[in-house]
């Protein structure tokens, strides 16, 4: 087992006036895929390096199985873990890299041949176990990175931002290979990310972090339909949610939300969570994908706006626009010439859209 339990845990460095992680509890189940991911200075590479044992404890437990790990030394811990910058030796060819930490163990010698080539195999990296790092490209050392942890069988498996270094290309085959690798060992892995892309695409489950908390904790799936507040909201997905300052106004028996001259009715399913916030004003939050084609506009869905530039995107463009001097984005297939600038009326799906109280920012229906 190796499951994974934070319970009120704080991390505060010496000297600082606050804690850099305050009262953490989570749980990893045993062999999840979970995916730490936040802005820089969130707390996110400290959770894991509390449990690689690099960072100390100030209050609270961690377990790793039924283990308290408070105490024990990192070495002592059954985990491997992957750096941002790979950490290889220079002088060492790409086997003696990866059978470097089975040799300080003592392992076997014919063990260690039998893992360092079990692993070359799997991370095809067979035909460059003689090349020294500087030969490699940014992939493969990555690869031997990967592969020097592998090859210690570890009940866990963290990486730290290990893609940030590679180009954009790299960096998409890379998460398929990291994917593969941990349905391959079904092990737990716990990687951290700052690219909310990598996490929706790699993760079984995102924990989402602000300021050291816990902002949420779900499936890519969730955070994406339903996220709890406006920061989860806003950092997941791609180009991000557009937040727009509107006014719930009930006539005729029906909700709208009025952004200046635009009167957008309210779907009934979201009206009973909204009915109190009737004459007050809130935060409206629509994808770039949420909007509909131009067939597709109504009275109650149609919102004017002015189109400044396009983007394209190969098989989508988006459109920077201005609807009652707030800027957003849309999302529109590439079909027919590219569109030009000036006046739209864009349809807006509202059996997508999502509200948020401006005050607590959290999530009032979706």
């Amino acid at each position: 087992m190796a499951s994974i339990r934070f319970e009120n845990v704080t991390k505060t460095y010496e000297g600082a006036t606050s804690p850099v992680v305050p009262n953490l509890n989570l749980e990893i189940k045993d062999k999840e895929f979970i995916i730490l991911v936040g802005p820089s200075g969130c707390g996110k590479s400290t959770t894991l390096r509390m449990i690689a044992g690099l960072e100390s404890i100030t209050e609270g437990e961690m377990y790793i199985g039924d283990r308290l790990m408070n105490k024990v030394p990192s070495k002592d811990r059954d985990i491997a873990m992957v750096f941002q910058n790979y950490a290889l030796y220079p002088h060492m060819n790409v086997y003696k890299n990866i059978a470097f930490g089975l040799k300080l163990r003592k392992e076997d010698p014919a063990e260690i041949d039998k893992r360092v080539h079990e692993a070359a195999k799997i991370l095809d990296l067979e035909h460059l176990l003689t090349r020294k790092p500087k030969e490699l490209s940014g992939g493969q050392r990555q690869r031997v990175a990967l592969g020097r942890a592998m090859v210690r069988n570890p009940a866990v498996f963290l990486l730290d931002e290990p893609l940030s270094n590679l180009d954009a290309k790299l960096r998409a085959s890379m998460r398929t290979e990291i994917a593969k690798l941990h349905q391959r060992l079904n092990i737990t892995f716990v990687y951290v990310t700052h690219d909310q892309t990598e996490a929706m695409t790699m993760g079984d489950r995102i924990v989402v972090m602000k300021d050291g908390i816990v902002q949420q904790f779900d499936t890519p799936q969730t955070l994406y339909e339903q996220p709890v507040n406006l920061f989860v909201a806003g950092f997941i997905g791609s180009p991000q949610m557009n937040f727009l300052d509107v006014e719930i106004a009930a006539e005729g028996g029906r909700l709208y939300a009025v952004l200046g001259k635009n009167k957008l009715a309210v779907p009934e399913f979201k009206c009973d969570a909204l009915a109190k916030y009737a004459g007050k004003r809130v935060i409206m939050g629509l994808r770039p994908e949420d909007f509909l084609g131009q067939n597709m506009l109504t009275e109650d869905n149609a919102m004017d706006a002015e189109m400044n530039f396009s983007e394209l995107l190969g098989a989508d463009y988006n459109l920077y626009m201005t609807v009652s001097d707030i800027r957003i984005i849309v999302k529109i297939p590439a079909a027919g010439k590219q569109p030009e600038r000036g006046a739209y009326r864009i349809a807006a799906n509202m059996d997508h859209a999502h509200f948020f109280d401006k005050e607590t920012e959290k999530a009032i229906c979706h």
